[in-house]
């Protein structure tokens, strides 16, 4: 196949690029433990610093979260973290992929060499 192998030169489905051309993704704020409608685009340096919970973390009916731990990361790792301390919310599940690798059914269960090969198809 060659020294690309494995190489994917498509967007995330949310990603956009900023006038400087680094890579941003939106994020839903969280302010005092309530998820709101203002939603921030950062880049990976920015949102390095910042604790962002799952998307598909439970809500209450106004936006709170019903858990007092929260599945989110904080510096590129998996963490639970206390409700309090979360800054923002991903907008989706499924913005981590592009939109060819979103319509491969159960994209998480499957193997990775055959998710990379159905998402090119």
């Amino acid at each position: 196949e060659g020294p690309n192998i494995g190489l994917i030169n498509s967007l995330a489905v949310y990603a956009r690029t900023n006038s400087y051309g680094f890579l941003e993704t939106p994020y839903r704020k969280v302010a005092n433990s309530k998820v709101t409608d203002k939603v921030d685009y950062l880049s990976a340096i920015e949102e390095g610093g910042h604790v962002i919970a799952q998307a598909n973390s439970p809500l209450d009916k106004n936006g709170g979260f019903i858990e007092d731990f929260v599945s989110c990361r904080f510096r590129g790792e998996s963490e639970l973290r206390p409700a309090s301390e979360v800054d923002y919310m991903d907008v989706s599940p499924m913005q981590t992929v592009s939109v060819a690798a979103a319509l491969v059914p159960f994209l998480e269960h499957d193997d990775a060499n055959r998710a990379l090969m159905g998402s090119n198809m």
